[in-house]
């Protein structure tokens, strides 16, 4: 196969997986209304992922903190990936698994949202991490691929982005997140 049938396979192939998340326009929509009533009540987000999810959960925070697309006030948002002291610390001390759990204990209170990313919905830091979440009472939104993984029953709502390619599913979750950060910037305007 020449290079540009495969570029054109995967576009098409993402595109594909996009347009499958119009029928999940209404679990969008919920997903994006508990984050927005988790802001209006003074809450915050925290979000955890690895490799580029970790990345997602960097980007989303930032989108809350500086802005998306609008000037607007700040909104409290942490992405656990971002501390490598204490992911390396918690790493040595209590082992990989507990990385982002152990920062879940530390910050998350009830009434926030903890946006959880695994693609296979399996990765185990993640899971200790929704774990720990349920126990303090916090609102846990998970973002899988399509088969959900483990995540799928442990969160309150799971998107199980339309793929099982990893690759196609971290670009819905991008989508996602980018569509997310608009309604949210629309609603705490209003």
């Amino acid at each position: 196969m020449q290079n540009h049938e495969i570029i054109k396979n995967l576009i098409s192939e993402s595109i594909e997986a996009k347009r499958m998340m119009f029928d999940q326009s209404e679990l969008i929509e919920s997903i994006a209304a508990k984050i927005i009533e988790s802001y209006k009540n003074g809450r915050k987000t925290i979000v955890a992922g690895n490799g580029g999810s970790a990345a997602d959960a960097l980007h989303f925070a930032a989108e809350m903190v500086v802005r998306f697309e609008k000037n607007r006030k700040a909104l409290p948002s942490i992405a656990l990936s971002e501390n490598v002291s204490t992911i390396t610390a918690a790493g040595n001390d209590f082992g990989f698994d507990q990385s982002f759990s152990r920062q879940v204990e530390a910050f998350a209170q009830k009434g926030d949202v903890f946006i959880a990313i695994s693609t296979s919905g399996n990765s185990p830091n993640i899971i200790k991490a929704v774990e720990t979440a349920k126990a303090l009472g916090v609102f846990v939104i998970g973002l899988t691929n399509s088969d959900g993984g483990k995540m799928k029953e442990m969160c309150d709502i799971c998107y199980c982005a339309p793929s099982k390619i990893t690759a196609r599913a971290q670009e819905c979750h991008i989508t996602l997140i980018h569509i997310i950060c608009r309604l949210i910037e629309t609603a705490v305007e209003e």
